[in-house]
């Protein structure tokens, strides 16, 4: 199959995410982070919501972020790999608690410091731009015992002081910054988003519109540092992407589906517009939520974000009778299942159409440049006789999307680039599985920790090789 390229400079690569990958969970002065506490099996959805308080570990749970795919000692194996397929951009993120062990000390440590340096030269060295998170899905456990996480004020100072020693310590290695990954998951997954759990009893609500305007504050107090560290730093905001089709033309649904929609753009609509949007004073009144604020607190959030990027998997479905019983437990995101759509072995619906519609959406709502950084399908590799990973589904799904989005570009929008998500197989967020994939690159490792850890070459590795190295002309 063939296809125009993409424009020059576009930015091709993978992703991973400091607590799905590396592993080295007390290693190198790292604190306690969130997702060390959250365990596989049938408790991780109740500690992922902050429903189930989860303050010490288990000696009867496995928890699989505590060594994942070894990416803190094989980091240099695997950029060589980044390479080998062309990459010239790769997202991270850095592990907070390994900078700052419990979040609130004034000075960082130094060998967590040394470790991301290595780390960041690692890709310059094979040239590949890093892309960096500063908070995906980890907050110190310290920060959340001592002071509840993001419900507490204190937090956008801890998360500035950590922002800014990122901005410096690693200046000229790193331009590209997110600050929060997806962080309209702080609503659907509280302690995994954000740090919180909730006591018996208490509005759960307001709790995470308040922690949501903490972050939001933050967020901007960030972004506001690093282009006075250094002007030619990139800030970008991070959403979890992916549109709410109505379920049918019902004026109810259309209704209900544009509802859903804001409550996971209200995020962006700040980062991006630099103020709170008009829909918030109706939607806060219903709720009876009261935000507290801060003098100050509208002249930062005007420190808006310079483009936008998302993870887009799924498109998803709502109607105006949605509810727990009949919408898919498949995704975090609560959805209908759209009977127009296949879905994938987790039911997430595969939707290649959906990224156009929504990247067009987000350009006519914020006019600034987009960045692809999560796209990509979890599903079971199997190793054949001969030892190979014919894995042509995962190839038919990238391709697909990969074409969307070239649409999007001849619809005009400015895109930076692309990196698909867990270009080398980590530990699905999700499920805290391993044998939900995504990778281009195998790691021998099964859910209850079991393997080698040995990496390996999948059939799609040589694919995205060849997308790279045509820019995009050649999708196979």
């Amino acid at each position: 199959m063939q296809a125009t390229t993409f424009p020059d400079g576009f930015l091709w690569g993978g992703a991973l995410a400091a607590n799905q990958a590396e592993g080295g969970w007390r290693e190198g002065g790292k604190g306690l982070t969130t997702v060390d506490m959250i365990p596989h099996g049938p408790h991780r959805q109740a500690v992922k919501t902050g429903q189930e308080k989860r303050f010490t570990l288990r000696e009867d749970e496995f928890y699989p972020s505590h060594q994942a795919i070894d990416f803190y000692h094989r980091y240099k194996e695997d950029i060589a790999l980044m390479a080998e397929m062309g990459f010239t951009v790769f997202r991270t993120s850095i592990a907070w608690s390994r900078l700052y062990p419990n979040g609130d000390e004034l000075t960082p440590n130094a060998e967590g410091i040394a470790f991301y340096r290595d780390l960041f030269a690692e890709c310059k060295k094979h040239n590949i731009e890093p892309l960096v998170t500063l908070c995906h899905f980890d907050v110190p456990m310290h920060l959340v015992r001592e002071y509840g996480s993001w419900r507490n004020r204190k937090m956008v100072e801890f998360f500035s002081r950590y922002a800014r020693t990122c901005f410096e310590a690693f200046d000229g290695l790193v331009k590209y910054w997110l600050t929060f990954n997806e962080i309209n998951i702080l609503l659907h997954s509280p302690f995994s988003g954000a740090g919180l759990v909730f006591e018996e009893g208490e509005d759960q609500e307001q709790v995470k519109y308040q922690a949501a305007h903490h972050e939001l504050v933050a967020s901007a107090l960030a972004t506001k540092i690093a282009h006075e560290v250094n002007p030619d730093n990139q800030v970008g905001c991070m959403l979890a992407g992916g549109n709410f089709y109505p379920r049918t033309c019902k004026p109810e649904d259309v209704w209900a589906a544009l509802e859903k929609d804001r409550e996971n753009l209200f995020f962006i609509d700040v980062q991006a517009r630099g103020a709170y949007p008009s829909y918030t004073r109706r939607l806060f009144k219903h709720k009876g939520i009261s935000i507290a604020t801060e003098a100050g607190d509208d002249e930062l959030l005007k420190h808006t974000v310079d483009f936008v990027s998302f993870s887009y998997y799924a498109s998803r479905c709502a109607s105006a009778d949605m509810n727990d019983n009949n919408s898919s437990a498949a995704n975090i995101v609560k959805s209908l299942k759209n009977p127009h759509i296949q879905a994938s072995e987790w039911g997430w619906g595969i939707d290649p159409l959906g990224l156009r519609i929504t990247m067009n959406m987000m350009y006519d709502r914020y006019q600034k440049p987009l960045f692809l950084v999560e796209n990509g399908l979890g599903a079971k590799d199997e190793i054949n006789a001969q030892g190979d990973i014919e894995d042509d589904y995962r190839i038919s799904y990238l391709r697909d999307h990969i074409l969307a989005m070239r649409e999007a570009i001849e619809d005009g929008i400015p895109v930076i680039g692309y990196t698909s998500w867990g270009c080398i197989d980590l530990v699905s967020a999700s499920t805290g599985e391993m044998s939900k994939r995504y990778g281009f690159v195998y790691v021998d490792r099964d859910d209850a920790g079991n393997g080698t850890l040995e990496r390996k070459r999948k059939k799609s590795f040589y694919w995205y090789q060849n997308v790279i190295a045509s820019n995009g002309r050649d999708l196979g």
